[in-house]
């Protein structure tokens, strides 16, 4: 998705979604992808324009926090896939808490289909990651002791 993004802000093609953008060095991939990502998003301006995709409209600040909680959900799902338990660091719960108030309000009223399940249950003392991940319809087993 970083290769979607960076290619829909400078007005290209993205990669074709059969086309192997990993090769042989998946961590050296993302690490340019990231780049081009971010090289992307500080060209001057571009966070006031406009960009079209197949999901609408939307400025290049709103694509970056969509981007943003993208990044965070996978954060999280990367961790419960792999049993670790992430850090209760204030810098991510604010940009967690942040995301969640971006995509509640981007994702109300919008046909989530094909893109989020619905959002799950969750207690509203849950961490901001935890929420979020919840909001965009992972299953959060959370308790007050987690």
């Amino acid at each position: 998705m970083n290769l979607v993004f960076a290619a829909m802000l400078a007005g290209k093609h993205p990669p074709p979604s059969a086309a192997d953008v990993l090769g042989g060095d998946p961590a050296g991939a993302y690490a340019r992808s990231a780049q081009l990502l971010l090289e992307a998003f500080g060209v001057p301006g571009v966070l006031e324009q406009s960009f079209q995709s197949p999901i609408g409209t939307a400025t290049g600040l709103e694509r970056l926090q969509i981007r943003n909680y993208d990044l965070l959900a996978h954060l999280w799902d990367l961790a419960q896939a792999t049993g670790q338990q992430l850090e209760n660091d204030p810098v991510l719960q604010a940009s967690a808490q942040q995301a969640l108030e971006f995509a509640g309000g981007q994702l109300a009223g919008v046909d989530r289909a094909g893109r989020f399940a619905p959002p799950q249950p969750i207690s509203g003392t849950a961490a901001a990651l935890d929420q979020l991940a919840a909001f965009l319809g992972r299953p959060v087993l959370w308790s007050p002791n987690c």
